[in-house]
């Protein structure tokens, strides 16, 4: 999706909700509000060429998401997290993106690797010059990809929950980190692939915490040894 940045989206043929929604969004995760700023809904409407009503609409869907906090008299602003509440974020991501890369180095299906293959291909190409919204385009179909190989549908909705609360944190260092998320995606593929469920793991939670960019449980655990398939 192309930035929206100042582009009045009053006449584009979709739902409307969700197109508000998605073009505050690409300004949030873009940094063009920062964390605790509040989001007027009169100039956000403004600025994107729609009524109140759709703005106030897509507010509560992002607050749904965890990208916005809505409060009383205050009205909605950019979610701030303490370094505690990062912590534990980082946390249960690392945890649950490391079992479902587990669930996929044993669950492989040839077809949904093949498909894994390909967003990783268009991945390595991307560099820090890319657009930030494809970057992080990019990087959720990597996700949703691999997360369709662990084929667990709880987990599918536990982890997609909170990829939508924990995007304001890895946005930060998305396009700084970009070619090193792309090399440990690629690392994290051969894991899988190879079959090796515990090296698939132990990469994938490790990733979560690069990503984040603060120091993990995981970056102190010795690598498994590979199997003979790897």
């Amino acid at each position: 999706m192309k930035a929206m940045t100042g582009k009045k989206i009053g006449a584009v043929h979709a739902p409307l909700n969700k197109v508000v929604a998605d073009a505050i969004r690409e300004r949030i995760l873009a940094g063009e509000f920062v964390p605790g700023e509040r989001l007027a809904e009169e100039r956000l409407s403004e600025e994107l060429g729609v009524s109140r009503m759709p703005v106030r609409e897509a507010l509560r869907a992002l607050a749904a998401e965890g990208i916005v906090t809505l409060e009383p008299r205050r009205g909605a602003s950019v979610t701030s997290y303490t370094p505690q509440q990062v912590q534990e974020l980082v946390e249960v991501r690392a945890t649950l993106e490391s079992l479902n890369a587990k669930l996929a180095a044993r669950r492989k299906d040839p077809a949904q690797i093949a498909e894994l293959q390909r967003v990783l291909a268009a991945g390595t190409k991307i560099n820090e010059k890319t657009d930030l919204a494809t970057i992080q385009d990019n990087n959720n179909r990597f996700h949703e990809a691999l997360e369709a190989i662990g084929a667990n549908s709880v987990l599918s909705s536990i982890v997609r929950s909170l990829r939508d609360r924990t995007a304001l944190i890895f946005a930060r260092q998305s396009r700084t980190r970009v070619r090193e998320n792309w090399k440990e995606h690629a690392e994290i593929v051969k894991a899988v692939i190879a079959g090796d469920a515990d090296l698939a793991a132990l990469l994938a939670g490790r990733h979560v915490y690069n990503a984040a960019q603060m120091p993990g449980a995981a970056d102190d655990e010795p690598a498994p040894k590979r199997s003979r398939a790897a």
